[in-house]
């Protein structure tokens, strides 16, 4: 497969058979193969979500539209997006602990959020791919101690059916604003589940984390892939 890094926690990953593209709010887009795409977006925060990502139902390719349950397709928002009832036809909304099997393929199982949304499992051509959205071990100092056990409590529940399974590659957050913090969940994925390759995501275009993270853990140096600028690409 061949990942390209768009922004923060946005990227496109090119499979033998279909595309699939994670969480695009900014940064330029590829050229874009004559594959079918499929656009996941994990919730309505605007580091995650832009209605421009329906303008990519341009009709030159097949194309599919997964959206957290908090991504609302009501009136209003179908008006102000632009957003055609063509369009919307290709559009499934998910919440939490669903599963749903796509054309050509694709079958999407979704985790519930700390925070917004949804994080998604997608498997395709035998290759299971992971990105968390905002599913998230979130400890803020300063924070209300009872808030935050809660937060860990949640987290730790919320990603519990990924106990043992087998992830080809996984999109993480590792936020420097949670600062000793930052590398909680990613430190307890790793723990708990099979983790083939792991790109750490939601940086703020701050990398730095993934320097400490790596220097603390280097028994994870070929597990994870620092990002280290925009449009960076891999081919795993």
């Amino acid at each position: 497969m061949r990942v390209t890094f768009l922004a923060h926690s946005g990227f496109l990953v090119e499979l033998d058979s279909v595309c699939l593209l994670l969480d695009w709010w900014k940064g330029e887009l590829p050229e874009l193969p004559d594959k079918p795409l499929f656009c996941f977006t994990s919730h309505q925060h605007h580091d995650h979500f832009n209605p421009q990502i329906f303008s990519l139902d341009d009709g030159t390719r097949e194309i599919r539209f997964l959206l957290g349950k908090d991504i609302r397709l009501s009136a209003h928002n179908r008006k102000k997006w632009n957003l055609s009832d063509e369009t919307a036809e290709k559009c499934a909304v998910l919440g939490g602990n669903e599963k749903i099997d796509l054309p050509n393929g694709v079958a999407v199982e979704t985790l519930p959020s700390t925070d917004e949304g949804v994080a998604f499992l997608v498997t395709c051509g035998g290759k299971v791919l992971y990105h968390a959205g905002d599913l998230n071990w979130w400890h803020w100092e300063g924070e209300d101690k009872a808030w935050n056990r809660n937060m860990e409590t949640d987290f730790k529940r919320y990603v519990e059916p990924l106990r043992g399974r087998r992830i080809d590659l996984a999109f993480v957050p590792l936020d420097p604003r949670l600062e000793e913090a930052a590398d909680w969940g990613i430190r307890y994925l790793l723990a708990l589940a099979e983790v083939k390759k792991l790109i750490p995501m939601h940086q703020w275009e701050d990398y730095r984390p993934t320097e400490t993270f790596l220097e603390d853990c280097p028994q994870w140096a070929e597990i994870v892939l620092p990002v280290e600028r925009l449009g960076q690409q891999w081919i795993l």
